[in-house]
């Protein structure tokens, strides 16, 4: 039996903004002592009136429009009730009908190839406060400081068909979040959190029936990607045995994620909109999006000021750059990172253009060599810089020692072969603990010799002439005698020569 998962995620997303979604109070509390940053608002108190944060909202509206959705004329939010520990107020002031964003699509990436996403909506909400169960089930303590939060949750159509696509699905997501500067989405700090919606189907997974589809499974809570990928892939096993058994699921269930065992366990029936009892809420009135409209959300304003998307970047540093893909997306899923590219770029290029050595106009002159700059600045970028970033605790932001210009400049001499790939890697590391210049330790380590390209020949030369009988052996068809050759000048050179242009040298020398 050929069976296909039908995936549909339910992703919250924390906004960062200054206070929370109702209330004045600091939206910061995740590094405070327990139970400080709240007020009678976050409480639920008698008496006491929300006011909704306008920067939550605005910034929904730009989460919104960065995964392609629709803005409606008007918003309104609503008062979702159940009742947990976790809302003092017996409710939570959500969105239901009419919600910011909908009919939205993020294209996504994964090992299972491409797929458009449908985005089904975006609303914007409260968060709950945090319960910290006792190990032994005895009782459970409460922290409000993260109630009130403002939350958004990103409801997907059931487009997604394997645990894969899910992980790209919201690692997209996270890299779009944080480019806007809306969130840090740190799924292991609980910023961005996932339930995951899972059924299994008998028919063709491009032509899905969905009203015909078995009851789904709801996965509450997932907070890493790691835990997506294992939770779902758990899943869809243990429902592939029970429709192989001949009773798949008959009835909606919840069930959480046991990252110890590696199981998904049964928590309880999945609640519905009747059970949640939605109904406007009184406190708050509509909001409006117009154009000019000091009283409303200016939509075209926001549109306006959307930074270049990951994506975007993507393809443009591809076509632009001609860089590989794989460099493309470790680039551009850093915005801090893309930006250091980009500045290390634009140096190369006016270190090139006053090089002057090529002839034509300067477009000219920097499309004949903006290639091979590219792939070297972005090889040595992501293949070494992150490397030794990462072995020492930092990001491309938190060390201050590397700049784009003496990033560029360090480029520039592995470009002009004033350096081996040896020698560079010994350079880069110093220049990461040091802050020096490329050209300051060469000067101070002496490792500068003997890598100019006349001397360079003038040796080779010399070389060949010593050695008539390998000269003789290469020409009869043994060619590992070349590496013999490069040897000899590596020596001479005290390991600094590059052996790409010595290698090139001895194959122009003996043709």
């Amino acid at each position: 039996m050929k069976l296909t998962p039908i995936i549909g995620l339910e992703t919250h997303v924390q906004l960062k903004t200054v206070s929370k979604m109702f209330s004045p109070s600091d939206n910061a509390g995740e590094n405070k002592p327990a139970n400080t940053t709240i007020n009678e608002i976050d409480l639920g108190h008698p008496g006491t009136l929300p006011v909704a944060n306008r920067k939550a909202i605005e910034w929904s509206v730009k989460a919104a429009l960065a995964i392609n959705c629709e803005i409606p004329e008007v918003c309104k939010f609503d008062r979702k009730s159940y009742f947990y520990p976790d809302l003092p107020k017996g409710y939570q002031i959500s969105q239901f009908d009419q919600p910011i964003g909908t009919k939205g699509f993020l294209d996504i990436h994964s090992k299972d190839g491409d797929r458009k996403v449908r985005i089904n909506r975006l609303h914007l909400e409260e968060d709950a406060a945090k319960n910290f169960h006792a190990a032994d089930g005895t009782h459970t303590l409460v922290d409000y400081n993260r109630a009130g939060t403002p939350l958004m949750e990103i409801v997907t159509e059931p487009d997604i068909r394997s645990a894969a696509e899910a992980k790209a699905f919201l690692q997209e997501l996270r890299t779009i979040m944080r480019y806007l500067g809306v969130s840090d989405a740190d799924m292991e700090k609980g910023h961005l959190r996932c339930d995951a919606n899972i059924s299994l189907t008998d028919q063709n997974g491009d032509t899905v029936k969905f009203s015909q589809l078995k009851p789904k499974t709801e996965i509450k809570n997932l907070n890493s990607f790691k835990a997506v990928e294992r939770a779902i892939e758990y899943e869809i096993t243990r429902q592939t045995k029970l429709w192989e058994a001949g009773t798949p699921p008959d009835s909606e269930t919840t069930r959480g994620w046991n990252e110890d065992k590696g199981v998904t366990e049964e928590q309880r029936g999945k609640e519905g909109a009747a059970d949640y009892r939605y109904f406007p809420d009184p406190d708050l009135p509509p909001v409006h999006f117009r154009s000019g409209d000091p009283n409303s959300i200016d939509v075209e304003k926001i549109k306006r000021g959307l930074p270049e998307l990951p994506q975007a970047k993507r393809r443009r540093f591809i076509e632009e750059f001609a860089i590989t893909i794989e460099n493309a997306k470790i680039l551009a899923d850093d915005k801090d990172l893309s930006e250091f590219f980009e500045q290390v770029m634009s140096e190369l290029r006016a270190w090139l253009l006053s090089y002057g050595e090529a002839e034509g106009t300067e477009e000219e002159v920097w499309e004949q060599s903006k290639a091979k700059l590219s792939k070297m600045a972005s090889n040595w970028m992501v293949n070494k810089l992150l490397p030794i970033l990462a072995k020492d605790g930092k990001d491309i932001v938190s060390c201050q020692e590397v700049t784009a210009e003496n990033f560029a400049e360090f480029v520039t001499l592995i470009y002009q072969n004033k350096i081996n790939s040896t020698i560079a890697q010994q350079i880069l590391e110093k220049m990461c603990h040091t802050g020096k210049d490329p050209s300051v330790i060469i000067e101070e380590d002496d490792l500068g010799g003997g890598a100019q390209a006349d001397e360079l020949e003038a040796m080779v030369d010399t070389i060949l002439a010593a050695n008539a009988d390998q000269v003789a052996q290469y020409k009869a068809g043994k060619i590992t005698v070349l590496q013999f050759f490069i040897g000899q000048v590596m020596k001479q050179t005290k390991g600094q020569g590059d052996p790409e242009t010595i290698k090139e040298l001895f194959e122009e020398k003996l043709k």
